[in-house]
């Protein structure tokens, strides 16, 4: 299983990421946790990565794609993986798509969590509340889903066009969630002329 989980920023990605890893025995691969890890390890990669956020700049997509390039080089991938929030972009998306091609590993399904915006608001404050996370604020949790729609949501048409795109319902129980899930990855792809 090779799958990318889609959302905005407090759809439950990571919590069902969780839950697809155990259930597939495949890693979850988040692109954050690969910076950090490649910063904390003093790889050359991170070594480029750090400078470049110490001075206050995004990493670029190259730098990005080299360290998830690596990570999937690693004999826990052979079986597949699941990415989650990467790619954020039309560029990042072609970039992985050569590379997966490259790599022989392409994508089995793109699973994207619709959720409300106002949910999202909502969710993301009762988990400020409850981890005490000073970046939650409601102003700054709809700056995020401002970029979100600008750049990470036509991602939905690019894998739609390639029948990948499998849509979930990211409203309810975590684990009615997770079984919507399991039923789309369990339907066959549809192909049409």
């Amino acid at each position: 299983m090779r799958l990318v989980l889609l959302g905005a920023p407090g759809s439950g990605k990571g919590t069902q990421a969780a839950r697809l890893t155990s259930e597939f025995g495949v890693p979850h691969i988040s692109t954050g946790d690969l910076l950090r890890a490649a910063v904390a390890e003093g790889t050359p990669l991170g070594l480029k990565a750090k400078a470049v956020m110490d001075a206050g700049h995004l990493v670029s997509d190259a730098t990005v794609l080299g360290m998830l390039e690596h990570r999937l080089g690693h004999t826990d991938v052979a079986a597949g993986f699941i990415l989650d929030g990467y790619p954020r972009n039309l560029a990042q998306a072609d970039a992985l798509d050569q590379l997966l091609q490259r790599l022989g590993q392409p994508l089995s399904a793109v699973v994207k969590l619709e959720v409300p915006i106002e949910a999202i608001v909502e969710r993301t404050a009762l988990r400020a509340r409850a981890e005490g996370r000073t970046d939650d604020t409601p102003e700054t949790v709809r700056k995020r889903l401002q970029i979100y729609q600008e750049q990470t949501a036509p991602l939905a048409d690019h894998y739609a066009k390639a029948r990948l795109l499998k849509v979930v319902d990211g409203i309810g129980q975590v684990e009615a969630i997770f079984s919507r899930i399991l039923e789309v990855l369990q339907q066959p792809q549809v192909v049409t002329d």
